[in-house]
C-alpha cells in the first residue's frame, strides 16, 4: 500500500509513523529546488513537483493521498497539481483526505458545533479553508473520487506543545472568561486519518478533536505544574495588543463535537483531554 502526501509536515509525519508498521510506503511532494534530504532521512520518497513523470507515477500508484498544505490567496496549492495528475493517469485512489480547520465554523460563543453546522469563518484563513473544502468536494463529484475532509483544531504533540512554551518562558495565561478551545494530539489525528482510510466514505466530513474543550489558561497552568514550574499569572485579554495569529485564536470560542468520527469511523482519541496528552509527551521525554 502506498500513501502520497502533499505537504509532508507535522501531520503527515504522524500518519507515516502510524502506517509504516503496517507495511505502507510513503512518498511526498517536494517543492522545485528544495533539498530532498529531510524527506529521505525519514524514509519518504521525495517527488519533485516539477517532475511530471515522477509525480504521475506516485499518483498512479497511491492507494491514499493526503493533502495538508494550507490554501493561499489562489486557493489550495494542491488542486492545480494533483487534479491534472489524476486526470492524466486515470488514477482512482481509494481515499483522498483534505486537512481543513475548525476555523470554518467561526465564533459560536462557546456553543457546540457539528459537521453540518453552518460555516461562518471570520478570518481570511478560515474563509480560504471553506473555499478549499468546496473545491475538493466539487472535484470529488466531478471526477467520481472518494474525497474526505477532516476539520482540525489546534494540533499538539512532541516538540510542539504547551510544555515547550512553558519551558521557554513563552507560555501566557490570558484571562478570557467563558472562552474554550478544542485540541487534538497529533497521534490521535493520525489514528483518525488511518480510520478514515480503512473506512472511506465519499464526501465524508469529520471533526477530529479531543473530548474536552478547555480554556487555554487552564492548559498552561497544567503544563507548568507538570514541569514543577511556577504557574504564570493571568493577564487580562487585550486583543489589540496580541499578534494577528493570537488575536484570531482568542476572537473565537466554540466546542467541537467529535461524535461523527467516533460513530462512523470507530475512532476514539487515546488522549481525550490535554491532561493525558501532555502527560504522555512528558513521560516520553518531550
Amino acid at each position: 500500500m502506498k500513501l502520497f502526501v502533499f505537504g509532508h509536515g507535522f501531520s503527515g509525519q504522524a500518519l507515516h509513523r502510524r502506517l509504516a508498521p503496517l507495511g505502507w510506503e510513503v512518498s511526498a511532494s517536494l517543492r522545485p529546488g528544495a533539498d530532498p534530504a529531510r524527506l529521505t532521512a525519514q524514509g519518504v520518497a521525495a517527488v519533485p513537483l516539477d517532475d511530471l513523470a515522477a509525480l504521475d507515477a506516485a499518483i498512479a500508484e497511491a492507494q491514499a493521498i493526503l493533502i495538508t498544505a494550507p490554501p493561499g490567496p489562489d486557493g489550495c496549492p494542491a488542486l492545480p497539481v494533483l487534479v491534472p495528475a489524476l486526470a492524466r493517469t486515470g488514477a482512482f485512489p481509494d481515499w483522498i483526505g483534505y486537512l481543513s480547520t475548525t476555523g470554518v465554523y467561526g465564533d459560536r460563543g462557546g456553543r457546540w458545533v457539528f459537521e453540518d453546522s453552518r460555516l461562518a469563518a471570520q478570518s481570511v484563513e478560515g474563509a480560504r479553508r471553506v473555499g478549499a473544502e468546496r473545491d475538493w468536494l466539487d472535484v470529488a463529484r466531478g471526477m467520481g473520487l472518494t474525497i474526505t475532509v477532516h476539520r482540525l483544531p489546534g494540533i499538539y504533540g512532541p516538540g510542539r506543545s504547551t510544555l515547550d512554551r512553558a519551558r521557554d518562558g513563552r507560555a501566557r495565561r490570558v484571562a478570557a472568561p467563558g472562552q474554550v478551545f478544542s485540541r487534538i494530539h497529533v497521534d490521535d489525528l493520525a489514528a483518525g486519518l488511518a480510520a478514515s482510510i480503512a473506512r472511506p466514505r465519499p464526501g465524508g466530513i469529520y471533526n477530529l478533536c479531543d473530548d474536552e474543550p478547555a480554556p487555554n489558561s487552564e492548559v498552561v497552568a497544567y503544563a507548568a505544574r507538570l514541569l514543577n514550574l511556577p504557574v504564570p499569572p493571568e493577564e487580562p485579554l487585550d486583543l489589540e495588543a496580541l499578534r494577528p495569529q493570537a488575536r484570531r485564536f482568542y476572537a473565537e470560542t466554540k466546542r467541537v463535537s467529535n461524535a461523527r468520527a467516533k460513530g462512523e469511523l470507530g475512532w476514539r482519541p487515546a488522549y481525550p483531554s490535554y491532561r493525558e496528552g501532555l502527560a504522555a509527551i512528558l513521560a516520553a521525554g518531550g
